[in-house]
């Protein structure tokens, strides 16, 4: 299994930026240490191009999907991106999948969402029965599932390499620990705010969660957990804190350890600021100088 580090970067924001400023930025990341990228797929930039653009801008840093929808391409051509992306850059590449969301999947994409669990069942299996014929990777590439609910997690330990949660509390990590099973990959997606005053903080972390909180995927996931579903349409101060760490470096480092210590091998954080297009730099270099010590 693809060796991904303790902790990542989770970021969105590339893709609002032209390639060379990418490529200094993922040099940047690289060269100071950071184990792995994470990169999204919605309605911007293609996630394998981009992977290979930020594969060849560094040396060792990996990158990973969170996540490549099943819905924007089929499988063999998944299957076969994945092989070429790991021959390529010393297996530095790893496959997050998902069923994305209703919004996007029948709104956006015009596919039909109605049956996302078995869907995805059988795009593993097509997957896996893929022909290619290029040179394979030294090793089995890797992937993880995109999953919350518990029949996702299930499949994730069963035809995956372990699960990529977005969007959840530390409680959540404790379920899907005990979901996947001990051997599997679990790295989680975590939130933060480098914002000490609690109110200007919440309301940049409101700003984002928005967006999410609106998704039934998210939203009935924290009702699942026990949260008040009120609360959880008007982003309550409690949901926020769960889901976004919030206040000083320590602050984040004890959000961190709180998912390592519920069950996480991996933490990926996210940097969420007033200006939502700004690419982080700076949060970026204070995290990776308290993470990567």
């Amino acid at each position: 299994m693809i060796d991904i580090g303790r902790i990542g970067i989770w970021q969105g924001v590339l893709d609002g930026h032209p390639t060379s400023l990418v490529r200094e930025v993922v040099a940047e990341l690289d060269e100071a240490g950071w184990p792995t990228l994470w990169i999204p797929e919605t309605v911007s930039r293609d996630p394998f191009v981009s992977a290979a653009v930020l594969l060849e801008a560094s040396s060792t840093m990996k990158v990973a999907t969170g996540i490549a929808s099943i819905w924007a391409r089929d499988a063999m051509t998944t299957n076969n991106a994945t092989l070429t992306l790991n021959e390529a850059y010393d297996g530095r590449f790893l496959l997050g999948l998902g069923v994305s969301h209703h919004t996007l999947t029948e709104w956006v994409r015009k596919h039909d969402y109605s049956k996302p669990l078995s869907t995805m069942r059988t795009y593993l299996e097509r997957m896996d029965k893929s022909l290619f014929r290029g040179v394979e990777p030294a090793v089995k590439p890797s992937r993880v599932l995109a999953a919350l609910g518990p029949k996702m997690l299930a499949l994730s330990a069963e035809m995956a390499d372990g699960a990529h949660p977005y969007f959840v509390p530390v409680d959540h990590t404790v379920i899907a620990r005990e979901a996947i099973g001990p051997d599997k990959l679990l790295a989680v997606e975590q939130m933060v705010v480098l914002e000490t005053d609690p109110a200007k903080a919440r309301e940049i972390a409101r700003q984002h969660m928005k967006i999410y909180l609106d998704l039934p995927n998210y939203a009935n996931n924290l009702i699942r957990l026990g949260y008040d579903e009120a609360d959880v349409a008007g982003a309550a101060d409690n949901v926020v804190d769960a889901i976004v760490a919030r206040g000083s470096l320590d602050d984040v480092l004890a959000r961190v350890q709180a998912h390592h210590d519920a069950g996480a091998d991996h933490v990926c954080v996210q940097v969420l600021q007033e200006d939502g297009r700004a690419v982080p730099r700076e949060a970026w270099r204070l995290l990776g100088q308290a993470l990567l010590d």
